[in-house]
């Protein structure tokens, strides 16, 4: 794959990569800004093809986004009817089209034309007109608006899928302390920097992998203000323990997640689970006294699962009735075990699968209220958030519309700074592993300052 701008080249290769096959394709590309428009002029196996869109760019910023958006959707014409195959995002590669379809309803007014003309199909048009409703209420632009993020990337196992940082337990363990001591300064220093806090996310990792102690320390430690959000990641049940829910309940969370991610015994072995669908049931009912909005996590396309072992687990999670049921589809990136062991993971019945958990949650009375995308995810699907009526998580709809400040702290954390007015986003990221974070955190806390203030 080769392009007269060099910048462009990666953008492109995110289309080719869509399409199996395509990256042994010769393809060569020419862009270029004419009067009233942009030209595209691609050549693949030695065939010529040329596009022309009708557009005008205001800045030079909408400029080369112009430019990015009708190059890829050129070639993802060409190669839609190369192979004889659509996709159901078409030619949006990025990850996240509802934030595409805000742009677009302030410019015109209206976004699914648009939605069609990129390739998207109907059905997520649909589900992308879903999720603006469903986040009404919820999303708001507004200057000073802040979330903050507090990462513990601890786990008990690492799953064959994971591609973050994170290790067994039994290996971290020793920088526990130091870690939480880096922590208290982050929150200390950032606390300052926050004006309007909309919500507060404790992440990992399974941060209920330390001990009830070690969390009420990070807990004292976060600025709280009444009335916001706070959730943390409870994640696997084989950490569960009352102690660590009393310590939430002692300290204001309003929301914990439980990520099952199946509930096949079959499949929770195979990604390297120690836990068992029963013991995702338990920490529901452990969970249930204490008045917690729940978050369930389920992966659609776990190597080896099948289309009714998946529907059981949309059935089981919908029983269990939490706030917020997401439903993610299988990526994998580098750095999971899952995909350096598996080149080639079969994609049958992914279609069916999301097919159905659109099904079953919608009549079960659950709204999608958040979606995004990732490269590398099977089918070219989507995740998709479904909430209860008045439940949706703020932290989740600020983050995946990236219409709030993230203050992030801990390693492997991404703070981001909005500039609302001039439409653009500054970003910090933490080293993603423990050592070298510790050896930098003051450094961070200098760099985040300047950013925020």
């Amino acid at each position: 794959m080769t392009s007269n701008l060099s910048w462009l080249e990666p953008e492109l290769m995110d289309v080719v990569r869509l399409f199996e096959g395509a990256e042994t394709l010769s393809i060569s590309h020419t862009a270029s800004e004419v009067e009233g428009g942009f030209s595209n002029v691609f050549t693949v196996e030695g065939r010529p093809y040329s596009f022309f869109e009708e557009d005008v760019a205001a800045t030079e910023t909408e400029r080369k986004s112009l430019v990015k958006r009708y190059a890829k959707l050129g070639l993802y014409r060409i190669l839609s009817e190369f192979y004889q195959k659509s996709l159901p995002w078409g030619s949006l590669t990025g990850i996240r089209p509802t934030r595409l379809a805000y742009q677009q309803l302030q410019k015109t007014g209206e976004f699914e034309q648009f939605f069609r003309k990129l390739g998207v199909s109907e059905e997520n048009i649909a589900l992308t007109a879903r999720v603006l409703e469903g986040q009404r209420g919820v999303y708001e632009r507004k200057e000073g608006n802040c979330d903050l993020f507090v990462s513990l990337p601890f786990c008990p196992t690492k799953c064959v899928y994971c591609s973050f940082i994170t290790a067994p337990i039994e290996r971290t363990r020793g920088f526990v302390p130091a870690y939480i001591g880096a922590v208290k300064r982050e929150l200390e220093a950032a606390a300052p920097l926050i004006r309007n806090l909309r919500s507060v996310y404790v992440g990992g990792g399974t941060p209920f992998v330390l001990s009830p102690e070690e969390l009420a320390e990070v807990f004292e430690a976060i600025p709280r203000r009444e009335g916001v959000e706070f959730t943390v990641e409870a994640g696997r049940p084989d950490v569960f323990t009352k102690e660590k829910l009393d310590v939430c309940r002692e300290y204001g969370v309003t929301r914990i997640c439980i990520n099952a991610q199946s509930f096949s015994d079959k499949t929770l072995q195979a990604i390297g689970r120690k836990h068992t669908a029963e013991d995702v049931k338990r920490a529901f009912e452990m969970a249930s006294p204490y008045g917690f909005e729940i978050n369930c996590d389920l992966i659609a396309g776990l190597t080896g699962e099948s289309f009714e072992e998946f529907c059981g687990s949309v059935d089981e999670a919908v029983n269990l009735s939490p706030e917020n049921i997401t439903v993610h589809t299988l990526c994998l990136k580098k750095g999971a075990r899952l995909k350096e062991e598996s080149k080639t993971l079969s994609e049958g019945g992914m279609s069916e699968m999301i097919a159905y958990s659109r099904k079953k949650l919608t009549e079960a009375g659950y709204l999608p209220y958040y979606l995004y995308r990732q490269k590398y995810m099977a089918g070219a699907h989507e995740n998709v958030g479904w909430t209860k009526p008045q439940k949706a998580c703020v932290y989740n709809v600020d983050v995946m519309e990236e219409s709030a400040d993230n203050l992030a702290v801990g390693s492997n954390a991404i703070s981001k700074k909005v500039f609302l007015q001039e439409n653009r986003i500054e970003r910090l990221g933490s080293p993603k592993d423990i050592p070298t974070y510790l050896q930098k955190v003051d450094k961070l806390i200098e760099e985040r300052r300047k950013l925020f203030e």
